[in-house]
């Protein structure tokens, strides 16, 4: 291919998403007042690319809990996006969970993200499941839920297929779509999409973007969820240890290109970890043609 060629290959690229996709946002609550500053100076910038919804994420105790209680409808009051709570079985009983469901929907919150949570150490009650919690939040009302999907699978699982059959059922008890785990390799992500439709998930398998501006962190975290991380991003990323403005290019660069190819696959919504900043997850939208509606 001609260089000439290859450019007007990208500009077609380019041009044929021109924002023709829809993005969501996952936000988490601030520890001190300068990340609090951060949280909400990010969702201001980011609440006028109209995201299909925001989610704000909580750990396993009660504090945080109400923390992510308020944040959602602090940002349901002051920008009228619809924003989904996560909300985990850990830490709560069933009735407490089904008081929290209640008053979730009585402040008129529609959208919820239904999740197991990640077991504490030396935590003794029996689990109870994203399976079981999308139930108990169906029996409470209807409720619009996302549930988590593990395109390389999650670390706990007996198999693939065990794993696969789980988010079937989950999805037959009512979830309305699954967010992935992060991943970097795209094959993985569309052979665990094909996997979905031949057991017969027919929701929406919208893929989670991590872009990653420290490269060291994400390989603790990868080795923990179970995630891959291919050769080619280790190239990418080696002798950045020093430099943040190079590995926010790079971060960029692999998030745009992942978004370019699944858009090419058919995949229309994508949900974008943020980490609670803006910047770079603000600059990835408008490249591909997400931007404030005038």
């Amino acid at each position: 291919m001609s260089y000439a060629k290859e450019i007007d290959h990208l500009n077609h690229s380019l041009a044929e998403l021109n924002g023709n996709i829809n993005v969501s946002f996952e936000f988490f609550p601030a520890k001190n007042e300068n990340m609090e500053t951060m949280l909400w100076d990010s969702i201001h910038r980011l609440a006028p690319l109209k995201p299909k919804f925001v989610s704000v994420t909580y750990g396993a105790n009660s504090g945080e809990r109400d923390r992510t209680h308020s944040i959602v409808k602090r940002i349901r009051n002051e920008t009228g996006l619809i924003a989904a709570p996560h909300l985990t079985g850990i830490d709560a009983t069933p009735d407490e969970l089904r008081e929290i469901a209640r008053d979730y929907w009585d402040n008129g919150i529609r959208n919820i993200v239904a999740l197991r949570g990640d077991i504490p150490a030396g935590y003794t009650k029996p689990p109870f499941y994203a399976l079981d919690l999308v139930k108990l939040l169906k029996e409470v009302a209807d409720f619009d839920i996302s549930v988590a999907a593990y395109p390389e699978v999650h670390p706990e699982a007996k198999s693939a297929q065990a794993d696969l059959i789980y988010l079937k059922q989950k999805v037959e008890a009512g979830a309305n779509r699954a967010i992935t785990q992060f991943f970097f390799d795209v094959d993985s992500y569309l052979r665990f999409r094909d996997r979905c439709v031949a057991v017969g998930i027919e929701v929406e398998i919208v893929p989670g973007i991590l872009p990653v501006t420290n490269f060291k962190q994400l390989q603790k975290m990868a080795t923990l969820t179970n995630v891959k991380i291919p050769g080619w991003m280790n190239k990418m990323y080696e002798g950045l240890d020093n430099d943040q403005t190079t590995r926010n290019l790079v971060a960029a660069s692999i998030a745009m290109d992942m978004v370019k190819i699944l858009s090419k696959e058919g995949v229309k919504d994508f949900h974008f970890y943020t980490l609670n900043r803006s910047e770079l997850t603000y600059a990835i939208c408008h490249t591909l043609g997400v931007r404030p509606v005038s």
